[in-house]
């Protein structure tokens, strides 16, 4: 029997024993931050986290267990490359967790269990500068000293990350995963503007038309263009041939000239120059050419390459643009300016025909002529299709923030900024929950931040080893977790 005069387990004895420990954790001590875990999506059937962040850094004192350094396997080299297996042991005072993390934890949604220290929160390190994931909490050791617990013994492996959103605004912790999982990379494209042209007319003498009669076949390259040379005075066309290797009737790789593209049309011919290609590995072609004899397109100059192209605009030359709005058939109007016809630009008797081609950037680099037209008296306006940003409007505006949602319009296509250059128009996202879509408008749902997608690389550039989306992609065949028995009927 107990000693009756002795209070052994007195709340004055154990607020003691608390207040010494609380005071050696403060000595011997370091302090640690205490991540909770945020459970957003849990899986139905084996209850599988499958979506969870953690927004919150709470720092606390605590003593590490391991004296001769981190324990665990260390770094090993096993069938997955060189692992890090580093395991981690803290103690930390149950009054303090339970005074001040456990109030604060109380109207934090989804962090369940609230009242001590739970497995799966994360401890960040910064002895070390890592995180580590809580495994298993020991609560009765030492075991009921005067009938009361007084530490948690936190043990921790080191954290393997899963997809977790890590925003604690904390920054030597959000950076430990700033750059870690399958990371996307797009090419953003922001208000953009509208290119422009000035076209040169040949009035008697130019190519305005070339008819391939035999396209040739087995061209493995792009073939050099040659015509035969004007007579003195003039100007002799040049012109590139376009080579296909999918056209219909092609067979595997024998390429087929498509089409010969005008650099230039010439001037001052007499009568149609011949026409051949050299070069590129194929045989076969053949084409004639025509020429007018009453103002004909000769070239046309790109005075602005404009920029937010995501494909090659379309080129209207006169009378054939569709892109302005018209108000009769004599009169239109172009940059707040009204235009007749009849009196400033006549009809062409026939129209002419033209192609343009964009740079990677986006900006149009040249513009070919396909026909020349004939009965232009003065050089005609081109006009260049605008890009596709300028019709959606606010685009390119809005700096998007680390972390944040970013949804795509057209695809509804789900993602987080991971890093978002501003000069370059390029951004990391990961978490991705879908496939984006090449020119769908992309909007930050903190930031605001709305841009076009011009491309995206779903190669991961930044850990170009990371296997992630793979492995997940391959598990999906196994198992299919989008149903609530993935073992039997659905």
């Amino acid at each position: 029997m107990l000693n009756s005069f002795f209070l052994n387990g007195s709340k004055s004895e154990q607020s003691l024993v608390q207040s010494l420990v609380n005071e050696q954790l403060r000595m011997y001590g370091v302090e640690v931050y205490y991540l909770p875990r945020r459970y957003l999506k849990t899986n139905s059937v084996i209850r599988e986290v499958i979506q969870s962040e953690f927004k919150d850094a709470y720092p606390i004192e605590a003593y590490v267990d391991n004296y001769e350094g981190y324990s665990g396997q260390g770094t090993i080299l096993s069938k997955f490359g060189i692992e890090n297996r580093d395991d981690l042991q803290l103690i930390i005072s149950k009054e303090r967790f339970e005074d001040y993390i456990s109030p604060l934890l109380a109207n934090v949604p989804n962090s369940k269990l609230n009242s001590r220290p739970k497995e799966g929160d994360l401890i960040y390190f910064p002895l070390g500068d890592r995180l580590f994931e809580i495994k298993f909490v020991e609560h009765e050791q030492p075991f009921y000293q005067l009938k009361k617990t007084y530490v948690y013994e936190l043990r921790c492996e080191l954290f393997r990350y899963e997809d977790e959103v890590l925003d604690t605004n904390v920054e030597d912790i959000d950076d430990e995963i700033a750059q870690i999982g399958y990371i996307q990379t797009l090419s953003l494209i922001g208000a953009g503007h509208t290119a422009t042209a000035e076209a040169t007319v040949c009035a008697n003498g130019a190519v305005n038309k070339i008819t391939i009669s035999n396209m040739g076949k087995n061209f493995s390259s792009t073939p050099l263009v040659g015509f035969s040379s004007a007579p003195a005075g003039g100007v002799t066309a040049e012109g590139i041939a376009a080579v296909s290797y999918s056209y219909p009737g092609c067979k595997g790789k024998s390429g087929v000239v498509t089409s010969i593209q005008l650099t230039n049309a010439g001037c001052g011919y007499t009568e149609p120059p011949m026409i051949t290609v050299q070069g590129g590995g194929g045989s076969g072609f053949a084409a004639t050419t025509g020429i007018s004899t009453d103002g004909s397109i000769m070239f046309i100059t790109v005075t602005d390459g404009g920029s937010g192209y995501l494909q090659a605009p379309a080129v209207s030359i006169g009378q054939s643009a569709g892109v302005f709005p018209t108000f009769d058939n004599t009169t239109y109007q172009f940059d707040s300016t009204l235009y007749t016809w009849d009196s400033e630009f006549p009809s062409p008797i026939t129209d002419a025909v033209a192609i343009s081609t964009i740079s990677t950037a986006g900006i149009v680099t040249d513009i070919y002529v396909i026909e020349g037209g004939e009965g232009y008296n003065a050089a005609p306006l081109v006009f260049i299709e605008a890009p596709p940003s300028l019709t959606e409007g606010n685009i390119g505006t809005g700096t998007f923030i680390f972390n944040e949602v970013v949804i795509g319009q057209t695809s509804n296509t789900s993602a987080r900024v991971k890093e978002w250059n501003a000069t370059t128009n390029h951004m990391e996202v990961s978490i991705v929950d879908g496939y984006f879509q090449v020119g769908e408008v992309i909007v930050g749902q903190e930031s605001g931040g709305r841009y076009m997608i011009g491309g995206y690389v779903t190669d991961d550039l930044v850990t170009p080893y990371a296997q992630n989306d793979v492995i997940e992609f391959e598990a999906d065949k196994i198992i299919d977790f989008s149903s609530q028995n993935p073992f039997g009927m659905p």
